[in-house]
């Protein structure tokens, strides 16, 4: 029976398989957006960024022990440079300030203003990489940025006069701005990642699996956030001895009768760990070797998308008419500035 389903399964094109991987990381990633915004709520997100990243060192070292029998990777010292860098602005800095908007403006609008990721990719790649951007790929930009800036530039029902609404217009500007360093943060570290993995300055010849450049940005990104919770946790103890309480983004001040919060974050980040960048990860590796580049990063840019419905059923927001076409006129912008790189070979 098994050898009947592996004998299917081989006969399914390449092109069909990515696409389904790709759309499935769509799904797993609006699916760690939601668990790590209700994580984010209670721990922080100083916390919750710190415990996905280690959760992910320790999943992706077994895979790797699995997969090649060691334990270390075997890296050389200028990937070492790179690919730490990556993990660095990435995933230290790049996840945290997404996580912070995700507090501060929901996962529905922090995920639509990642969308411009490839905007960034691109003005990087062209900057530093020297590729090249034709007229299609700078429509492409403009057509992606004007569909963020359509929706974001709707302005939040809130009462008029009141010190609330100064409030949650200097938060939803945070988070907005918040989401952007998000987005050029991670660009950033994909082409340190890419020039890790042997494309661009550093031979091919050094070439390293996406599994392996993973493990090792998740560990150098550890290495530098790990520190940072310890010295504000430290910091932090003093002041929850005196309070008697515990406080959202404290490990340590979560009280008796916070138990089932702490569990439910907990189970939270998880999920999150293993369905973003464990499995999310995985299957994005998997559309982007079936399909072309272009192909595989239009279906990675859906979350905006599938994460409509659940805005609406579990963070009771409305979504109108705007929310649905921006997201839709910003997904048409990054298959236009990514989709004409098939015919270029890309």
């Amino acid at each position: 029976m098994p050898a009947a389903v592996f004998s299917h399964l081989e006969r399914i094109p390449d092109a069909a398989i990515g696409a389904a991987a790709g759309v499935a990381t769509s799904a797993l990633w609006t699916l760690t957006s939601l668990l790590f915004t209700a994580a984010a709520k209670r721990l922080g997100s100083l916390v919750v960024n710190t415990l996905r990243i280690c959760m992910a060192v320790v999943l992706l070292g077994i895979t790797h022990r699995l997969l090649t029998g060691l334990w270390l990777p075997d890296v050389n010292s200028r990937q070492v440079l790179f690919l730490g860098l990556s993990g660095l602005l990435g995933l230290a800095i790049g996840d945290q300030a997404l996580f912070t908007a995700y507090v501060d403006i929901g996962p529905r609008l922090a995920m639509l203003v990642m969308t411009s990721a490839p905007v960034f990719a691109a003005l990087f790649g062209w900057a530093q990489l020297g590729e090249r951007l034709e007229l299609l790929d700078w429509l492409g930009m403009a057509v992606t940025l004007g569909g963020i800036a359509w929706v974001i530039s709707e302005r939040p029902k809130v009462v008029p006069g009141t010190d609330v609404s100064g409030l949650l217009r200097a938060r939803r500007m945070r988070g907005l701005t918040l989401a952007f360093i998000a987005t050029a943060c991670q660009a950033g570290g994909f082409m340190l990642s890419k020039v890790g993995m042997g494309h661009g300055w550093l031979p091919r010849a050094e070439h390293l699996s996406p599994q392996t450049a993973s493990l090792v940005r998740m560990f150098f990104a550890a290495l530098c956030i790990v520190p940072i919770l310890m010295l504000r946790e430290m910091r932090a103890r003093p002041r929850l001895a005196g309070a008697g309480s515990g406080t959202a983004g404290s490990i340590g001040g979560v009280g008796s009768g916070s138990r089932n919060r702490l569990t439910f974050a907990m189970l939270c980040i998880f999920g999150g760990a293993v369905f973003g960048p464990f499995l999310g990860m995985w299957l994005s590796l998997v559309a982007g070797d079936r399909v072309s580049l272009g192909v595989a990063q239009t279906l990675l840019s859906l979350p905006p998308v599938f994460i409509l419905p659940f805005s609406r059923w579990v963070h009771k927001e409305h979504i109108g008419f705007r929310a649905v076409a921006g997201a839709i006129v910003a997904i048409a912008g990054v298959a236009i500035l990514s989709l004409p790189r098939l015919w270029g070979g890309g």
